[in-house]
């Protein structure tokens, strides 16, 4: 996880971090859990993109969930997407299925509310 890109991710990745990568993540990330094929998650990534816009050193890490993936099953992810903010591995907020770029851009507002 090293080489984070930085700025809106476009790809879900099969190749996810483990917990415990996640949990040594230093600094802010943006975890979305979902899948390419998903209405919701094609529906919701305008939002995300636009919102994404005021953060562009912000790493945003898609991760392609599914049954039996541990690391959505580590979040409790239930519905797709779901957007987790972390500051130093900890989850700071969350926001499932968001379809306006205002919501996504309230929970990226939690970065400020944490010292970021």
């Amino acid at each position: 996880m090293d080489n984070l890109c930085k700025g809106y991710n476009p790809d879900y990745s099969e190749d996810a971090p483990t917990l415990e990568q996640v949990s040594g993540q230093p600094g802010d990330l943006l975890l979305e859990f979902g899948a390419p094929w998903c209405m919701h998650c094609q529906a919701g990534a305008r939002a995300v993109q636009a919102a994404m816009v005021d953060y562009p050193q912000l790493p945003h890490l898609k991760i392609y969930d599914g049954k039996g993936k541990p690391l959505g099953r580590a979040f409790k992810v239930k519905l797709w997407p779901t957007l987790i903010l972390l500051k130093d591995g900890q989850e700071v907020a969350r926001r499932v299925r968001p379809v306006m770029a205002e919501e996504v851009r309230e929970l990226l507002a939690q970065l400020a509310g944490q010292g970021a």
